[in-house]
């Protein structure tokens, strides 16, 4: 476990922060962009919270600690014996949450937009904000070696939160529905 005696150490004064390996990166670097994404996605889960209970909250609960773990995988770069890496188990585990949550959904038959009730209207922001956090992996991927697991987790998360998005719309009842441009234009 980590224990924090002290918040701020001024080492991050100059533009840099340390990573697992030791190593310092600037804080604009593509691995520290990476990993803020991941921050940011995991603090829109948090708002998201403030809205659910029951066994939606206690799946986004452990989603947070996995986004912890994933923050972990990303800032270690290499191969660094022992350290946390997301598993394939993570990213099977959403999955088979998705399919249990879109078993009891009706087939989309629109796009949908963000929003319906507020807490829908949350995870679809922690969904797109889980989509630039992808971004940010990809990106860093195209310059250096990142976990894969770690990609298909940000990949799959996203889809969960879409499929709870419309799971806590009234299991899509409250959904809102895109009209096409075309189709307003003629109301």
């Amino acid at each position: 476990m980590v224990k924090l005696t002290k918040i701020y150490t001024r080492t991050g004064d100059a533009g840099t922060t340390g990573l697992v390996d030791g190593t310092r990166r600037s804080k604009a670097d593509a691995r520290l962009v990476a990993i803020g994404e991941v921050d940011e996605a995991n603090s829109a889960i948090g708002v998201a919270l403030l809205s659910l209970d029951g066994p939606l909250a206690d799946d986004l609960t452990r989603i947070q600690n996995d986004l912890f773990d994933l923050g972990a995988d990303l800032a270690t770069p290499g191969d660094v014996e022992g350290a946390l890496r997301i598993l394939t188990e993570q990213v099977a585990r959403l999955e088979d949450q998705i399919d249990a949550m879109n078993a009891q959904l009706s087939p989309l038959t629109s796009f949908i937009l963000p929003g319906g009730t507020p807490a829908a209207a949350h995870l679809h922001l922690a969904r797109a904000i889980a989509r630039r956090a992808e971004r940010a992996g990809v990106l860093l991927g195209d310059h250096e070696p990142i976990n894969p697991s770690a990609l298909a987790y940000l990949n799959r998360l996203s889809d969960w939160l879409f499929v709870a998005a419309r799971v806590v719309n009234k299991n899509g009842a409250s959904d809102v529905l895109w009209v096409p441009g075309g189709v307003r234009a003629t109301r």
